[in-house]
C-alpha cells in the first residue's frame, strides 16, 4: 500500500496548529502507486473467493508466487477483469489472489500472455500481450488505426470505442479522488462527464522521437563506413528499446511530415552524431487574414468558395521547406513543422494567438483548447451560491494565474476581469508571456517572475476578489506553495492537472486546510471535470473548481481515515 493511503482525521493539519505541514511521500501519483491501488482494490474485491479456492478440500490452490519462481518467463492465459488507472488490463491468477497487467487489453478479454516481471511483495506481475483469444463484446479492433498499436508504448485505447474511453477516464478521477485526497466521500462531489477531444486522431501538435546509437553502429560511422540506421522512434511498451516508427496517427498532418523529413535527415547525416538524440517536431500556424468583406469569396473558376476549408500541400521555400495551406472565409492558414527548440512557433486557440520557443512547454492538442478554455471562463465567475455560507461574498475582479508560463489561461481569461496577473519562477515563460499580451493587445494583463519561497508576497490584488488558476506540472504542487495559497487564501480556485492523482492529493489538502496566523482556512470542491487532452492514450486532464470556506467548528472531521480509503 502506497505510504499515506490510510490517514486518521486532521493528519495533515488542523485548527491545532498555527502552520500546516503536510507529509507527502514524493512517488504519491506516480505510475507505480496508481497502479498498486488498483491491484490492491482488484484483489480485495474477489477476497472471498481467493479464500474458498485455498480452502477447496484441505488443499491450497498454488499461487502465482508459488508458480513463477523459476528464472523462464512463463506462459498463461487470463481472463481481463478491468482496465486500470494507468491503461493496463488487469486479470487474475486461478487462486484469486495474485493480479497479471495485461497491456492493451480491455475487460473481457480472453488473453494469452507472457510474465516478464513479477512484484511478489506486492501480489502482481506485468506481462505482455501474445494474443488475444477471445476479445471482448466491447473491444473494436477495426478502430485500430496505428500499425505500432499493441507494440509501441504511446497508446494503450486505440481498440476502444471512444464513448468508452471517456467513461474510463471518468473513472480514472473517481478512482484518484477515493485513494488520493485523504477525504472523506462526501466530500467529493459526483465526477462530471469527460469532455472529449473535436480530434481523436492527428491532434498532437508536438511529437518527440529519439534514436538511440549503439556503440556498433557509432563505430562504423566514425570510420566511414556505410552503417545500419538505428530505430528512429519511441519506446518500446515495458522496455528501455526504442520502436522504429515511421509514422504516428496521433501527429497533426504537418507534423507527421515533419517525421517523414527528420528520420530521411538523420539517415543521411547520420555521421554528425557521436551518441542519440531526441528530435523536435513541433506544428507552428501563420494566419493571414483577408482585407476583402466577410462572406463566400469567389474561386478562380467564377464559383463560390464555400465556407469550408480548402487545404493544399505546397513546396513553397528554396530550402524545401513543407507547408500545409488552408484558407477559411476570413484568414488563409499555414503550418509548418519547427525542428528547432529555439524556434519561435505559433499557436492559435480561439482567436488568441500564442508565441513560444518550439522546445518549451505548451498544451499538444490544440483541437481541445477552445472548449477547454471556454469551460474554464464559463465557470471562473459562477456565484458561490453553493458555499455553506449566507454571508455576502465580494465579486471576484481580479485573476491570478499561478504556473502561468507563456500566459494560456492569463491570456484567455483576461477579458472577464477587471486584472489579470501571471506569475511564474520561469524568467524565460514570463518573457514569452508578456509577448503574448502584446500580441494579443491586453492591457490589463500583466506577468511576473517570482519567487518560489515567496511566491504571492507581492501579489496587488485582495483575495476574497481573486480567482487562482493552478496549473502545476505532472509532480504537482509541494508543500511550500500549498501552504502559500492558504495564506494568500483566494476566494475561488481553479486547479488544472494532467495528473489527476497528484492534483486530487493537493486538493485534499486545499480542503483540509490549516490555521494560519489564528485563522481556520479551508476549501470546498464545487466541481470536478475530466478533458480528454490525449485520446488513445489512458491519460486524463483534470480540472477542480474550489472555494473558500467558512470557517468549522474546531473538531470537525473531514479526513477519510476509514479503512476503505484505499480503495474505490
Amino acid at each position: 500500500m502506497p505510504q499515506n493511503a490510510h490517514r486518521k482525521p486532521n493528519q495533515r493539519g488542523g485548527p491545532q496548529h498555527k502552520k500546516k505541514k503536510v507529509a507527502k511521500d514524493v512517488k504519491e501519483g506516480d505510475t507505480e502507486a496508481v497502479l498498486l491501488f488498483d491491484v490492491e482494490a482488484l484483489l480485495k474485491k474477489h477476497a472471498e473467493s481467493a479464500e474458498r479456492a485455498n480452502q477447496g478440500d484441505g488443499v491450497k490452490v498454488p499461487t502465482v508466487v508459488r508458480e513463477h519462481k523459476s528464472e523462464t518467463f512463463p506462459e498463461t492465459e487470463v481472463t481481463v477483469h478491468e482496465i486500470s488507472s494507468t491503461g493496463d488490463g488487469l486479470a487474475l491468477s486461478p487462486s484469486f489472489d495474485h493480479v497479471y497487467v495485461v497491456p492493451f487489453t480491455v475487460a473481457g478479454d480472453r488473453a494469452r500472455v507472457k510474465v516478464v516481471r513479477t512484484m511478489r511483495k506486492e501480489s502482481y506481475s506485468v506481462t505482455d500481450l501474445l494474443e488475444v483469444i477471445t476479445p471482448s463484446p466491447q473491444r473494436d479492433d477495426s478502430l485500430i488505426k496505428c500499425q505500432y498499436f499493441a507494440k509501441c508504448g504511446g497508446c494503450q485505447l486505440q481498440m476502444l470505442p471512444y464513448e468508452d474511453q471517456l467513461k474510463h477516464k471518468k473513472r480514472i478521477l473517481e478512482k484518484a479522488y477515493a485513494n488520493f485526497s485523504g477525504l472523506l466521500p462526501e466530500l467529493i462531489p459526483a465526477i462530471r462527464d469527460t469532455m472529449g477531444s473535436p480530434l481523436q486522431y492527428g491532434y498532437r501538435t508536438k511529437l518527440t522521437p529519439h534514436f538511440p546509437m549503439p556503440s556498433r553502429i557509432r563505430r562504423a560511422s566514425a570510420d566511414g563506413e556505410k552503417s545500419e540506421i538505428p530505430p528512429i522512434g519511441f519506446m518500446l511498451k515495458g522496455r528501455r528499446s526504442v520502436i522504429d516508427i515511421e509514422d504516428c496517427p496521433l501527429g497533426t498532418d504537418i507534423v507527421r511530415l515533419g517525421l517523414k523529413s527528420e528520420r530521411k535527415r538523420v539517415a543521411e547525416n547520420l555521421h554528425t552524431y557521436s551518441r542519440g538524440a531526441t528530435l523536435l517536431l513541433r506544428e507552428s500556424t501563420t494566419r493571414s487574414y483577408k482585407r476583402a468583406s466577410p462572406g463566400p469569396r469567389p474561386s478562380e473558376n467564377g464559383t463560390e468558395r464555400s465556407s469550408s476549408e480548402e487545404r493544399e500541400l505546397a513546396h513553397e521555400h528554396e530550402e524545401g521547406e513543407q507547408v500545409i495551406r488552408t484558407e477559411y472565409p476570413d484568414f488563409i492558414e499555414e503550418k509548418r513543422c519547427i525542428t528547432d527548440q529555439n524556434e519561435t512557433s505559433i499557436e492559435y486557440v480561439d482567436n488568441y494567438k500564442f508565441m513560444n520557443k518550439a522546445g518549451q512547454f505548451f498544451q499538444n492538442n490544440n483541437s481541445i483548447l477552445t472548449p477547454f478554455t471556454q469551460y474554464i471562463r464559463d465557470n471562473a465567475l459562477l456565484p458561490p451560491s453553493t458555499l455553506s455560507t449566507s454571508q455576502p461574498t465580494p465579486k471576484l475582479k481580479y485573476l491570478l494565474d499561478a504556473y502561468s508560463g507563456s500566459g494560456l489561461f492569463t491570456v484567455t481569461l483576461s477579458p472577464i476581469f477587471l486584472s489579470s496577473l501571471g506569475i511564474d519562477i520561469s524568467t524565460p515563460s514570463i518573457t514569452a508571456a508578456r509577448l503574448n499580451a502584446r500580441a494579443n493587445n491586453l492591457h490589463n494583463t500583466g506577468f511576473a517572475a517570482a519567487d518560489a519561497a515567496a511566491i504571492f508576497k507581492d501579489v496587488p490584488y485582495p483575495p476574497d476578489q481573486t480567482l487562482l488558476v493552478i496549473d502545476p506540472p505532472r509532480k504537482g504542487c509541494d508543500n511550500n506553495f500549498l501552504e502559500q495559497v492558504l495564506s494568500y487564501a483566494p476566494a475561488r480556485v481553479v486547479y488544472v492537472s494532467c495528473n489527476v492523482h497528484t492534483q486530487a492529493r493537493d486538493v485534499g489538502v486545499l480542503v483540509q486546510g490549516g490555521n494560519i496566523n489564528g485563522e481556520e482556512v479551508r476549501y470546498e470542491i464545487e466541481s470536478i471535470k475530466g478533458f480528454d487532452f490525449f485520446p488513445q492514450t489512458g491519460h486524463v486532464e483534470g480540472v477542480a473548481i474550489l472555494n473558500k470556506a467558512v470557517p468549522q467548528p474546531r473538531g470537525t472531521t473531514i479526513a477519510n481515515a476509514g479503512e476503505d480509503s484505499g480503495s474505490c
